[in-house]
């Protein structure tokens, strides 16, 4: 994590809060109380920021600074705002194409799922609020630059989100090993947002059961799976394809 991207102290997290500038996540130091902490608890709550609590070895390596039992990373970019970025998208006459990131973990893939949509004309990546991988430094590094121009949006549930979209006349295609559909029986030429899965266990149960369609990669060799970054290269070129 690189130290530009981090605040350290206890009164200086609660201050980057309050200026609302956009804090990833905060690491607090485990059996750690004191009044400050409350404070900084309480407004950790009040704007959903994600948090862990973690040994004082961990908030270490974090820094050689005096941390005060707290450390936050804060994003390079600013987040817009969804229900914005949508209507902006859907008023503006251009077919729409989302990416929604379903408690996605690793930040390179992340990185790449964002350098991936910017080259293929995606109009923005939706992400939860809490459980995801972090746009830190490491993820704007393998975006090779396109997090500064990819819009990205905040959500507090990922389902919320989703109706959201179909009430916006947005198809949710969830990109899923779990049906018998591939991503070629879709028809990508209407608006659409393409769900991607944590790396581990996929699309999440609640999700598949409310998208609207389900699609698969058809595989050919004996691995049951694909990277999710490349996954989701594949269906977005081929949703470039059927839009030429």
């Amino acid at each position: 994590m690189e130290k530009t991207l981090q605040i350290h102290g206890t009164r200086a997290i609660i201050e980057a809060i309050e200026a609302g500038k956009e804090v990833d996540k905060v690491f607090l130091q485990k059996g750690l109380h004191n009044s400050l902490l409350s404070e900084l608890n309480t407004l950790i709550k009040k704007h959903g920021i994600q948090t862990s609590f973690v040994p004082i070895e961990k908030l270490n390596k974090l820094t050689q600074l005096n941390h005060q039992g707290a450390v936050a990373t804060i994003s390079p970019v600013k987040y817009h705002d969804f229900e914005e970025l949508v209507n902006k998208i859907v008023e503006s006459g251009e077919t729409p194409l989302f990416i929604l990131l379903d408690q996605l973990s690793d930040v390179r893939n992340f990185g790449a799922i964002i350098r991936t949509a910017e080259c293929t004309g995606a109009h923005g990546v939706i992400i939860p609020k809490k459980g995801g991988a972090p746009l830190n430094g490491v993820a704007v590094k393998t975006s090779a630059g396109a997090a500064f121009s990819m819009p990205i949006a905040k959500v507090d549930h990922i389902k919320d989100a989703i109706y959201y979209l179909q009430g916006s006349g947005i198809q949710v295609v969830a990109a899923t090993e779990k049906t018998d559909n591939t991503l070629y029986d879709v028809d990508f030429n209407q608006p659409t947002a393409i769900v991607m899965g944590r790396e581990d266990s996929g699309v999440s149960p609640g999700v598949l059961k409310i998208v609207d369609q389900q699609a698969k990669l058809p595989l050919k060799g004996s691995i049951a799976s694909l990277n999710v970054s490349v996954a989701c290269g594949a269906f977005l070129y081929e949703v470039v394809r059927q839009r030429l």
